[in-house]
């Protein structure tokens, strides 16, 4: 299965994100729990992300995270 399938539902996976989330298997883990909606959400955060480090820093932020604090 593909990545774009498996994680986002069929949505285009921003590549600096898919690569973050590739180098933190938590992150992957948390994200793929998300719900389609809450997918998305997060990688319309994650395209407005501009720097390496941000993206890092937001895909990081995803382990533990909570469903409403997506929002």
């Amino acid at each position: 299965m593909k990545m774009r399938e498996k994680f986002a539902g069929g949505a285009d996976v921003p590549v600096g994100f898919g690569m973050a989330l590739a180098q933190n298997t938590a992150a992957m883990d948390a994200f793929s729990a998300l719900s389609g909606e809450q997918r998305r959400q997060v990688l319309e955060k994650s395209r407005r992300i501009r720097s390496r480090e941000e993206m890092r820093s937001y895909v990081d932020s995803l382990v533990g995270l909570s469903p409403e604090q997506l929002h």
